[in-house]
């Protein structure tokens, strides 16, 4: 359903444009189209700029009658808005179901976001640079290594989708390269096949093939043939969702790296947990990591590892920096040594910096290893970063206000020209209601909820050119009816309405409203989305 930025409630801006319920019958919107039509007409002007105001909203009046009085056009409209119009919805006629029509939607949404996958490449990568303070020590370099991997996704038609990476890694041994291509075929909506080669460090051929067992569990079976010693390997996994945010896993692998391995992985809005615990013929291993996120920009993380040459445990955490940039420091202490770790990620690009500092444990050392840069950091965060985002934050916060005022006067300019041509009828209505002793709306502001509130509920007087209200009360009077009534209908926002505008969006916003019935005084206040039937015994003064 399109939702309004700020008020939650169903799009129905055309329904206020041509001033009719959500619930109207199409002879009512064309009646009010036809009211509407008599002021805005292009041809009724002769001065430039007050046709030029005219052809605007006729505009705006036609738009909104060509969608409201087309029965499948209104369905589409009050379940996706404008945008299911402009996806295409429209040609489909040959329904009236919503339950239909929402299919429909969704189809040529996946058909758009499918074309547009399929001209582009997605590349990710991974540079880690190893450094050792032993080595500078030793009288050596501090380069103990390098590693980079990089692949590129790309889809080649709809079902089916081609990766292609390469793997290069130095070191003080020697080095090695790697490439691998992986094939990825949709067979149905249930099930998919791939095919991978790998040459290099680890040559390897091998296919795959996963189902969808049921809506929670899925089967995958592979087979892996080396191309060095011509060994097979043979695998089957099963996933299943224990829980909405808990999956577990079961790996079982047989031939010369035959292996069990169990995990599970945990994930919701605030933490993020994973665990394995691996059983093979050559390995004997366990890892966990757990992440717990304080805000959307920063988080801290532990983990462990332990299998026949690795025992360690790190500790760390790490912060958004910006939209697509990500840094954390990380501090490992194990049987190979202490080490920091730093990474930066920026989109699908990531670099890691491990710095060995020592090979040995001394509690004295690996006590200042993890206190040092833990005090840098939160000093940092204190003085630098904090101050530096909130800087950026208030920055992107002006610049924002400033477009959006730039908007908002250009939106007060086009409401306050709408109600130069709703005047002449609106003063003629209100001279007929005065002769009647009839409905008479004296004042009328619309606008911000907050500053309704500081003046105590009562219309600012001298100050209604504020930015934060609209005077509206000449389009009021105009939507007077002979029968001396206002409706104002329920769920339709009322910025929407010919002589309105939001005068300050992402606000609540109310409407106050003063007018005379009969020679009494009445007063009202109704919320943006709000039915507004005046006159009511209830609001008298």
């Amino acid at each position: 359903m399109n939702v309004e930025e700020d008020g939650g409630a169903p799009n129905r801006e055309l329904y206020a444009v041509l001033q009719v319920s959500p619930e109207s019958t199409t002879e009512e919107i064309k009646r009010a189209y036809r009211n509407w039509a008599q002021v805005y007409h292009p041809d009724k002007y002769q001065d430039v700029h007050m046709k030029e105001t005219a052809t605007e909203n006729f505009q705006r009046i036609c738009q909104a009658y060509e969608v409201l009085s087309d029965e499948t056009k209104r369905q589409i409209y009050d379940i996706y808005g404008l945008e299911g119009l402009s996806a295409g919805l429209e040609l489909a006629t040959r329904t009236n179901r919503v339950e239909e029509l929402k299919e429909e939607l969704e189809r040529l949404r996946q058909k758009k976001e499918e074309e547009k996958m399929a001209a582009q490449f997605i590349p990710s990568g991974i540079v880690v640079t190893n450094l050792s303070l032993p080595q500078v020590l030793d009288g050596d370099g501090i380069m103990a290594g390098m590693a980079m991997s990089s692949q590129v996704n790309t889809r080649l038609s709809k079902h089916t989708n081609f990766a292609m990476g390469g793997n290069l890694e130095v070191n003080n041994h020697g080095a090695g390269t790697a490439a691998s291509t992986v094939l990825r075929h949709q067979l149905s909506s249930v099930q998919s096949m791939e095919f991978l080669a790998q040459v290099g460090l680890q040559s390897l051929i091998g296919v795959q093939t996963t189902r969808y067992v049921s809506s929670h569990s899925t089967a995958t079976i592979g087979i892996r043939k080396s191309l060095q010693d011509g060994s097979i390997n043979l695998s089957n996994t099963w996933t299943s969702q224990l829980s909405p945010t808990t999956n577990g896993n079961i790996q079982f692998v047989l031939g010369d790296q035959s292996s069990v391995a169990v995990g599970w992985q945990k994930k919701d809005d605030k933490m993020s947990a994973s665990g394995e615990l691996k059983v093979g013929t050559r390995y004997l291993g366990a890892s966990a990591h757990y992440v717990h996120r304080y805000s959307s920009d920063s988080h801290a993380r532990i983990a462990g590892k332990y299998n026949s040459t690795t025992l360690e445990v790190e500790v760390g955490g790490g912060r958004k920096i910006s939209d697509l940039t990500t840094v954390r420091m990380m501090y490992v202490i194990g049987i190979q040594g202490i080490s920091w770790r730093f990474e930066m990620r920026r989109g699908s690009q990531k670099l890691v910096i491990p710095v060995l500092l020592s090979t040995y444990f001394d509690p004295a050392f690996a006590i200042g290893a993890f206190v040092v840069p833990t005090s840098l950091y939160l000093l940092l965060e204190k003085f630098v970063a904090k101050p530096y985002l909130l800087w950026r934050e208030k920055g992107k916060a002006l610049e924002d206000k400033q477009k959006t005022s730039a908007q908002v006067r250009e939106a007060r300019i086009s409401a306050e020209k709408s109600q130069q041509l709703l005047r002449i009828v609106a003063d003629r209505k209100k001279t007929k209601q005065i002769e009647a002793n009839g409905l008479l709306i004296d004042r009328a502001v619309y606008g911000s909820l907050e500053a309704l509130q500081k003046q105590d509920g009562t219309i600012p007087h001298g100050d209604t050119t504020s930015e934060e209200f609209i005077d509206v009360t000449v389009p009021l009077n105009f939507l007077v009816n002979d029968s001396g009534q206002l409706k104002l209908h329920k769920g339709v926002k009322k910025s929407g309405i010919m002589g309105f505008y939001d005068p300050s969006p992402g606000e609540p916003k109310q409407l106050l409203v003063e007018y005379t019935y009969r020679g009494q005084k009445f007063k009202v206040i109704v919320d943006d989305y709000d039915e507004l039937l005046i006159p009511q015994h209830a609001h008298l003064v």
